[in-house]
């Protein structure tokens, strides 16, 4: 999902780089971790979509959390599943005591910002993403009100 995502954004090194080991070691830590939200979603036993959730990763997003990661394979798209899983981690961030959260759209992830704008982010500054593999410039959406947000599962 993230190939098909970044194809045309991010570095062909970058992409390179995510080979199955890194990114089996780099899902274990973040499964180990319980300050870590990951919700996944099948339709008839195929993984159609992710979202990993948590506490703020950049300075950026201030007192909210953060949805590190939201995806929805490509034949799953425009199924209602994004709004879902986006729905679920914002009831997820609130249960721990967030009041909002932020997340970061690469510039250029033009379907995901609309994603986002449609489903009431607002869009409340920009950072670069350190890495590790590339230095992305990222639009920066927040949601103050996450149990309206959690209340369009």
């Amino acid at each position: 999902m993230w190939r098909d995502t970044y194809r045309d954004l991010a570095p062909p090194e970058a992409a390179g780089a995510l080979d199955v080991d890194r990114r089996e070691a780099r899902w274990a830590a973040i499964l180990a971790d319980p300050a870590q939200i990951a919700l996944v979603v099948e339709v008839d036993g195929t993984l159609a979509g992710f979202g990993l959730a948590g506490p703020p990763g950049d300075a950026a997003f201030g007192d909210r959390g953060e949805v590190k990661y939201l995806y929805v394979g490509r034949d799953f798209a425009r199924r209602g599943l994004g709004r879902r899983l986006l729905a679920a981690m914002a009831a997820a961030l609130g249960a721990r005591g967030y009041a909002g959260f932020g997340l970061g759209v690469v510039v250029g992830n033009d379907p995901a910002i609309a994603f986002y704008e449609a489903q009431g982010g607002r869009r409340i500054g920009a950072y670069t993403d350190p890495g590790p593999l590339w230095r992305s410039h990222n639009l920066l959406y927040a949601w103050d009100d996450l149990t309206a947000l959690a209340a369009q599962g």
